[in-house]
């Protein structure tokens, strides 16, 4: 039996297809840790069918008996959702309509990014941790954090890791390995088709991954553009974007930025490190420390790895161009 404080959690986008692939393991444990008591606070707009469905969702977590799950909280106010929570998982985002260009995307998006950074800086716990998955997650954090007075950018992160993900397995499969075989492979930049997944420094079974593969077409030509695209290629496959494999990295995401000595990559402040242009928010690999995380800049990049990093970073620069007027704060 737990005597554990229960961990407030509010997630956006709650009914949503990544919503559901992600809350029962949330409350199962699998996040935080299995003697880990969670409250989930649930939001949702404020229609009747979302409303609706997020009470259905409500219902079969209660349905579920999970002995951590202490409390939940339904609601379509991003005030009451983010009230005094420790980790805020901003998932809900508008999805891009037929016709809608990139940059429409990006400010309608913006807005409601707007409004949750300054809901969560203003009634979330005094450590509130945020991860937006919600696309573009990149120039969404950024907005997020620009948006906050006592909270500090560190505590705002954006999610890459569905794109490690998807490179360490298909670095195992095509070497015939096992995933744990895979190691050291970071992704950099934007979660677009631009990421840079660099293999230069990957590790298969502790060997150069390179030199494992023994392929370097293969890595530049194909493996690259499979991870990039590999959102599409799903959406192609089944007619529908990818959500349970989200939720599976949101839950990596959040399990190792809580797991003091995890390396994986994450979406944070540039700082212009890497190369990247100050105050875009890029992907690069982190350590878990006691009080966050500390990102690590000790691989050499070579010309490469480094035009590949150049072209994400210009894709991010434009982004930001393109939502400037909602960064002032």
């Amino acid at each position: 039996m737990t005597t554990k404080k229960p961990i407030r959690v509010a997630v956006t986008g709650a009914a949503g297809n990544i919503g559901y692939a992600l809350l029962f393991r949330i409350a199962s444990g699998e996040m935080l840790g299995k003697d880990q008591p969670v409250i989930l606070q649930l939001l949702e707009i404020p229609t009747e069918g979302a409303q609706k469905a997020l009470k259905g969702v409500a219902m079969e977590l209660e349905d579920c008996a999970f002995p951590l799950l202490a409390d939940m909280v339904l609601t379509d106010d991003a005030n009451v959702a983010f009230k005094d929570a420790n980790w805020n998982l901003l998932v809900g985002s508008k999805p891009r309509g037929p016709g809608m260009e990139r940059a429409d995307l990006l400010k309608d998006n913006g807005k409601i990014f707007i409004a949750q950074g300054k809901a969560i800086d203003a009634v979330a716990a005094d450590d509130a941790r945020v991860a937006v998955v919600g696309n573009p997650c990149n120039t969404n954090v950024m907005i997020a954090a620009a948006q906050a007075k006592r909270l500090t950018a560190d505590r705002f992160t954006a999610m890459v890791r569905l794109d490690e993900n998807r490179g360490r397995a298909q670095l195992a499969k095509k070497a015939g390995v096992s995933i744990n075989d895979v190691s050291d492979l970071f992704i950099y930049g934007n979660h677009s088709p631009t990421m840079f997944a660099d293999f230069t420094h990957a590790k298969i079974g502790g060997k150069p991954a390179a030199e494992v593969i023994g392929d370097e077409a293969w890595l530049k030509n194909d493996y690259l553009p499979a991870v990039g695209k590999r959102g599409a290629a799903i959406i192609e496959a089944r007619g529908l974007s990818s959500a349970a494999s989200a939720a599976n990295a949101l839950i990596d995401h959040v399990r190792d930025l809580t797991t003091v000595g995890a390396v994986h990559s994450v979406a944070v402040n540039s700082e212009g490190r890497y190369g990247f242009a100050e105050g875009v928010w890029a992907g690069m690999p982190v350590k878990t420390t006691a009080t966050g995380y500390e990102v690590i800049t000790s691989y050499e990049m070579d010309d490469f790895a480094k035009s590949k990093i150049a072209l994400t970073n210009d894709e991010l620069v434009g982004e930001r161009d393109t939502v400037k007027d909602l960064l002032a704060s």
